[in-house]
C-alpha cells in the first residue's frame, strides 16, 4: 500500500462515543496545530477540475515541514475512493516557498487545523478541528495489504456507526475544497 491511500472524511453527530473508544482501545499519538499551505503551477490549475483530481501541499505540522502531492481515483459516482499520495520530509518551509514561486507556483488557500491522533489497528484516526470548517473525523487506513478502497471505507463508517456516532455525514473533496468552494460542498448522509 505504498503510496497509497484510503482514508475517509466525516462530521459525526456525537464525538464523544468515538473519544471514549480511543481513550479505552486505541493508542495515542500526539496532537499538534498543522497548517497546510495548498499550490497550484500557472500552467496546470489544481482548483478546475471537477470532481478535483490533484492537490499540491506544503505541511508545518508543529515546526516539521513535509511536501505532499495527491492525485486522486473517482468511481462511477463521482466519489474519490483513493488517492496516489507521495511525500517527503523538508528541513526548510521557506526555502521551499522561495523555490515553489520561482517555478510559478501560487499559494490557493491555507488549511489550519488542531489535529489529535490515535492509531487502532491498521487506521489511524484522527479528530480535526479545522478553522472556518469545523470538526471533523478522518480515518486512514495504515495497513500493509492490498486493501479494497471501497471495502474499506464501508468498514470505516460501520465502526462509527457501532460505537454510536450517531448520524455520519461524509464529503469526498476535502478541506482545501471545502475552503475554496463551499458552495459546491455536498455531505452525504452515510
Amino acid at each position: 500500500m505504498e503510496d497509497v491511500e484510503i482514508e475517509i472524511q466525516v462530521k459525526v453527530e456525537n464525538s464523544q462515543p468515538l473519544l471514549e473508544f480511543l481513550d479505552k482501545n486505541a493508542q495515542f499519538k500526539e496532537e499538534n496545530r498543522q497548517i497546510d499551505e495548498y499550490f497550484s503551477p500557472a500552467h496546470r490549475d489544481f482548483a478546475a477540475a471537477r470532481p478535483n483530481k490533484e492537490w499540491f501541499r506544503l505541511r508545518d505540522s508543529s515546526g516539521k515541514y513535509s511536501l505532499n502531492y495527491k492525485n486522486f481515483y473517482y468511481d462511477s459516482e463521482g466519489k474519490s475512493t483513493h488517492c496516489d499520495e507521495y511525500e517527503l520530509v523538508l528541513g526548510d518551509a521557506n526555502q521551499m516557498r522561495k523555490i515553489l514561486s520561482a517555478l510559478n507556483f501560487k499559494n490557493i488557500t491555507i488549511v489550519d487545523k488542531v489535529r489529535k491522533s490515535w492509531d487502532y489497528k491498521d487506521w489511524e484516526i484522527s479528530m480535526d478541528s479545522v478553522k472556518g470548517l469545523g470538526d471533523f473525523v478522518e480515518i486512514e487506513y495504515k495497513g500493509k495489504d492490498d486493501a479494497d478502497p471501497k471495502q474499506t471505507a464501508v468498514e470505516m463508517i460501520k465502526f462509527l456507526k457501532d460505537i454510536g456516532c450517531g448520524k455520519i455525514q461524509r464529503n469526498y473533496v476535502g478541506y482545501p475544497f471545502q475552503l475554496l468552494f463551499p458552495e459546491e460542498i455536498k455531505f452525504e448522509e452515510q
